[in-house]
């Protein structure tokens, strides 16, 4: 079956022939050649990029930018904010944020935010996150009890991210449910409700700002007050709500995904699973392995290249719209010996050995905090419950069908 595509040659990365089994569809254009032209909701072709070599050069050389402007290209953004149901009003908090910026001002707000996300930092939080994990797993044995099915998703994979990430920011405890909410219908993409919810969290986050500016905290809203009051160069009031809108939804969209799909993976390779239980120093290269071969984020936001450059062969002129391709490149055999096989103890050599986090100046800010999440909930949640199983057969649990992410629906399970 070959790549879906559009009256002008784009594929559609909305076609349902992609969305319903992203890893067939990205693995086909992968093998067809290094680049392919796609579209997605009617915005104009772009280039994506499909073959880990490639890959990582959009991610970490200087001359792919994320600021269209920097480019000298056309900047497509305000319209494909329309496509998705964003209103005029709040596009500019997700255009000018610490994910689209580039150079000086995106180190500049990296700093700002960086230190709450150190690899000290996220390992003294580690006590803290089995705690609140302890809490959510005696909630799993209580609605579990006597056999009753269990969804992970709503009892695991979503509460641990979202309650870890609230308490690092200094959202309260009776607004997270709220983040949820808002979190689904972004990235769910449901157009009908996305001008709504973003209006709704941007006041959210407003109002926390000015909550601190008079009752300071012992989290990172209150620090970056603190660091505007310090010097308000530094940091403007849209920024700071940018910045912590970006984090609190990034914080734990993509960690409960990884959550959700790594428990089904490992529910799919028992002898895997016993010899992690055996041997639990595994669990730090497992969820690094989950997070290539089972990592929820298939590609990323637009590059641009700002000189007239070459990928994978294909000459591609300055200011042209770029995707990486995280789940194509992460399942390239080029890259990866049997790249489709989970394997928990997959060597890695330097690094990480994958893009699942991306790379370079925009890696994920908090990798370090989704590895020991997932590593935390994974471990606990089957030590907890050794007998733990699907409560329905894997082939009926629900992927949801939607670009850009890889995330099931549900995941039923008995705790035995």
């Amino acid at each position: 079956m070959t790549a879906p595509s559009t009256p002008g040659g784009a594929v559609d990365l909305m076609d349902p022939a992609v969305t319903t089994d992203p890893y067939a569809a990205y693995g086909r254009l992968r093998e067809q050649a290094p680049t392919a032209t796609v579209t997605m909701m009617g915005s104009p072709p772009a280039v994506l990029a499909t073959r880990y070599d490639d890959v990582r050069t959009v991610l970490t050389d200087p001359r792919f930018v994320t600021d269209p402007a920097l480019a000298g290209g056309p900047d497509n953004r305000e319209m494909i904010m329309e496509q998705m149901g964003v209103p005029a009003d709040v596009a500019d908090y997700l255009l000018r944020t610490i994910l689209t910026v580039d150079g000086a001002e995106h180190t500049r707000l990296r700093r700002l935010v960086s230190r709450a996300f150190t690899v000290r930092r996220v390992a003294a939080l580690r006590p803290r996150v089995e705690e609140i994990t302890a809490a959510l797993l005696d909630q799993v044995a209580a609605a579990g009890a006597g056999g009753a099915p269990v969804d992970l998703v709503e009892a695991l994979a979503y509460p641990l991210p979202i309650t870890v990430i609230c308490e690092l920011v200094g959202v309260p405890e009776a607004d997270r449910a709220q983040w949820h909410e808002w979190g689904e219908i972004l990235t769910t993409m449901d157009r009908e409700r996305t001008g709504p919810a973003l209006r709704a969290a941007i006041a959210h986050v407003h109002a926390l700002v000015d909550a601190r500016r008079s009752e300071p905290a012992d989290d990172l809203i209150s620090a970056l007050v603190a660091a505007q009051d310090e010097d308000g160069d530094r940091l403007s009031d849209r920024e700071m709500v940018t910045m912590i809108f970006a984090i609190v939804m990034a914080g734990h969209e993509t960690t409960a995904h990884l959550l959700s799909n790594g428990a089904l993976a490992l529910l799919g390779a028992p002898d895997q699973l016993a010899a992690l239980r055996a041997d639990p120093a595994g669990w730090s290269a497992a969820v690094n392995e989950l997070m290539r071969a089972r990592g929820p984020v298939q590609f990323t936001q637009l590059r641009y290249p700002t000189v007239d450059v070459e990928l994978g062969g294909t000459a591609i002129p300055a200011g042209t719209p770029v995707i990486a391709g995280l789940l194509p490149a992460n399942h390239d055999p080029r890259a990866f010996d049997r790249p489709d096989e989970l394997d928990l103890a997959r060597p890695t050599g330097r690094g990480e050995g994958h893009v699942g986090f991306g790379q370079g100046a925009h890696y994920c800010l908090g990798a370090a905090l989704a590895r020991q999440e997932g590593e935390v909930g994974l471990r606990m949640l089957f030590e907890r419950f050794p007998g733990l199983r699907l409560a329905v057969p894997a082939e009926e649990v629900v992927w949801l069908p939607r670009p850009g992410f890889s995330r099931v629906a549900a995941l039923p399970v008995r705790v035995g």
